[in-house]
């Protein structure tokens, strides 16, 4: 979806594609939400559509068959399954269970304030509350021990990587080591953003690494090579000459 958009794709498109997808979700959680949505798309696909008739008429069919095939796939999920899409929105319906992970990580951020609570000092995971906290939960560890700041710090490592990445995608020399640069950047984007919204209580928990920080050796080994082409690209780019 990032590449599309750096190409130049109508962002109502981008919409629309991932239209179905959120209309199998509200139809499952919020139906009320989910008749708005349909009214939304199928205004989105009137006026970004070249055919604008036929268009809106095909999106709205669409989303209103995701709705129905998202209730039957959901029927289709085990327990557990289910349970770990929804307990992140109330993680106390169930917790010693699903919910248990998110109520430790939320304690451990929340302990450690602004300056955290000294390397090695945290209590949630120098005890072990925290079952998976140096590969999907690394950054609760990481909220507890070094606090606020230490998250802030850690994000903006993350921003700045980011920024170079763009910075590469606008001066390559050709679309298909700008658009190389961009399909990374949105991968790292990504994953810091799930991993960090499960941290926090914001996303299922997925088991998505935290880039270069989670003890993930095929995640790790992927990140690092993705850089590298990004790098590749950074280093064929045109040169200015004086």
């Amino acid at each position: 979806m990032g590449m599309l958009y750096w190409g130049n794709a109508h962002p109502g498109w981008l919409l629309l594609i991932l239209s179905p997808f959120i209309s199998a979700i509200l139809f499952n959680t919020y139906l009320s939400a989910w008749f708005v949505w349909i009214v939304i798309v199928g205004v989105v696909a009137w006026r970004s559509l070249p055919w604008y008739r036929l268009g809106t008429l095909v999106t709205v069919v669409i989303n209103l068959v995701s709705g129905g095939l998202g209730h039957m796939l959901w029927g289709l999920l085990k327990d557990y399954q289910k349970k770990r899409l929804i307990v992140f929105l109330d993680p106390d319906q169930d917790p010693l269970g699903g919910g248990y992970h998110l109520i430790q990580s939320r304690i451990a951020v929340g302990a450690g304030e602004l300056w955290g609570r000294g390397l090695h000092h945290g209590t949630q995971t120098q005890l072990s509350f925290i079952p998976e906290q140096h590969t999907d939960f690394i950054f609760a560890a990481i909220g507890e021990e070094l606090g606020f700041v230490g998250c802030i710090v850690v994000l903006t490592a993350f921003w700045l990587i980011c920024l170079r990445l763009v910075i590469i995608a606008q001066n390559a020399k050709d679309d298909f080591g700008s658009l190389i640069a961009i399909g990374v950047f949105s991968m790292i984007v990504f994953q810091v953003a799930v991993n960090i919204g499960m941290t926090i209580g914001l996303s299922p928990v997925t088991g998505i690494p935290l880039p270069w920080l989670s003890y993930a050796k095929s995640a790790l080994l992927m990140n690092f090579l993705a850089i590298g082409v990004v790098e590749s690209v950074a280093n064929f780019r045109q040169r200015l000459k004086f």
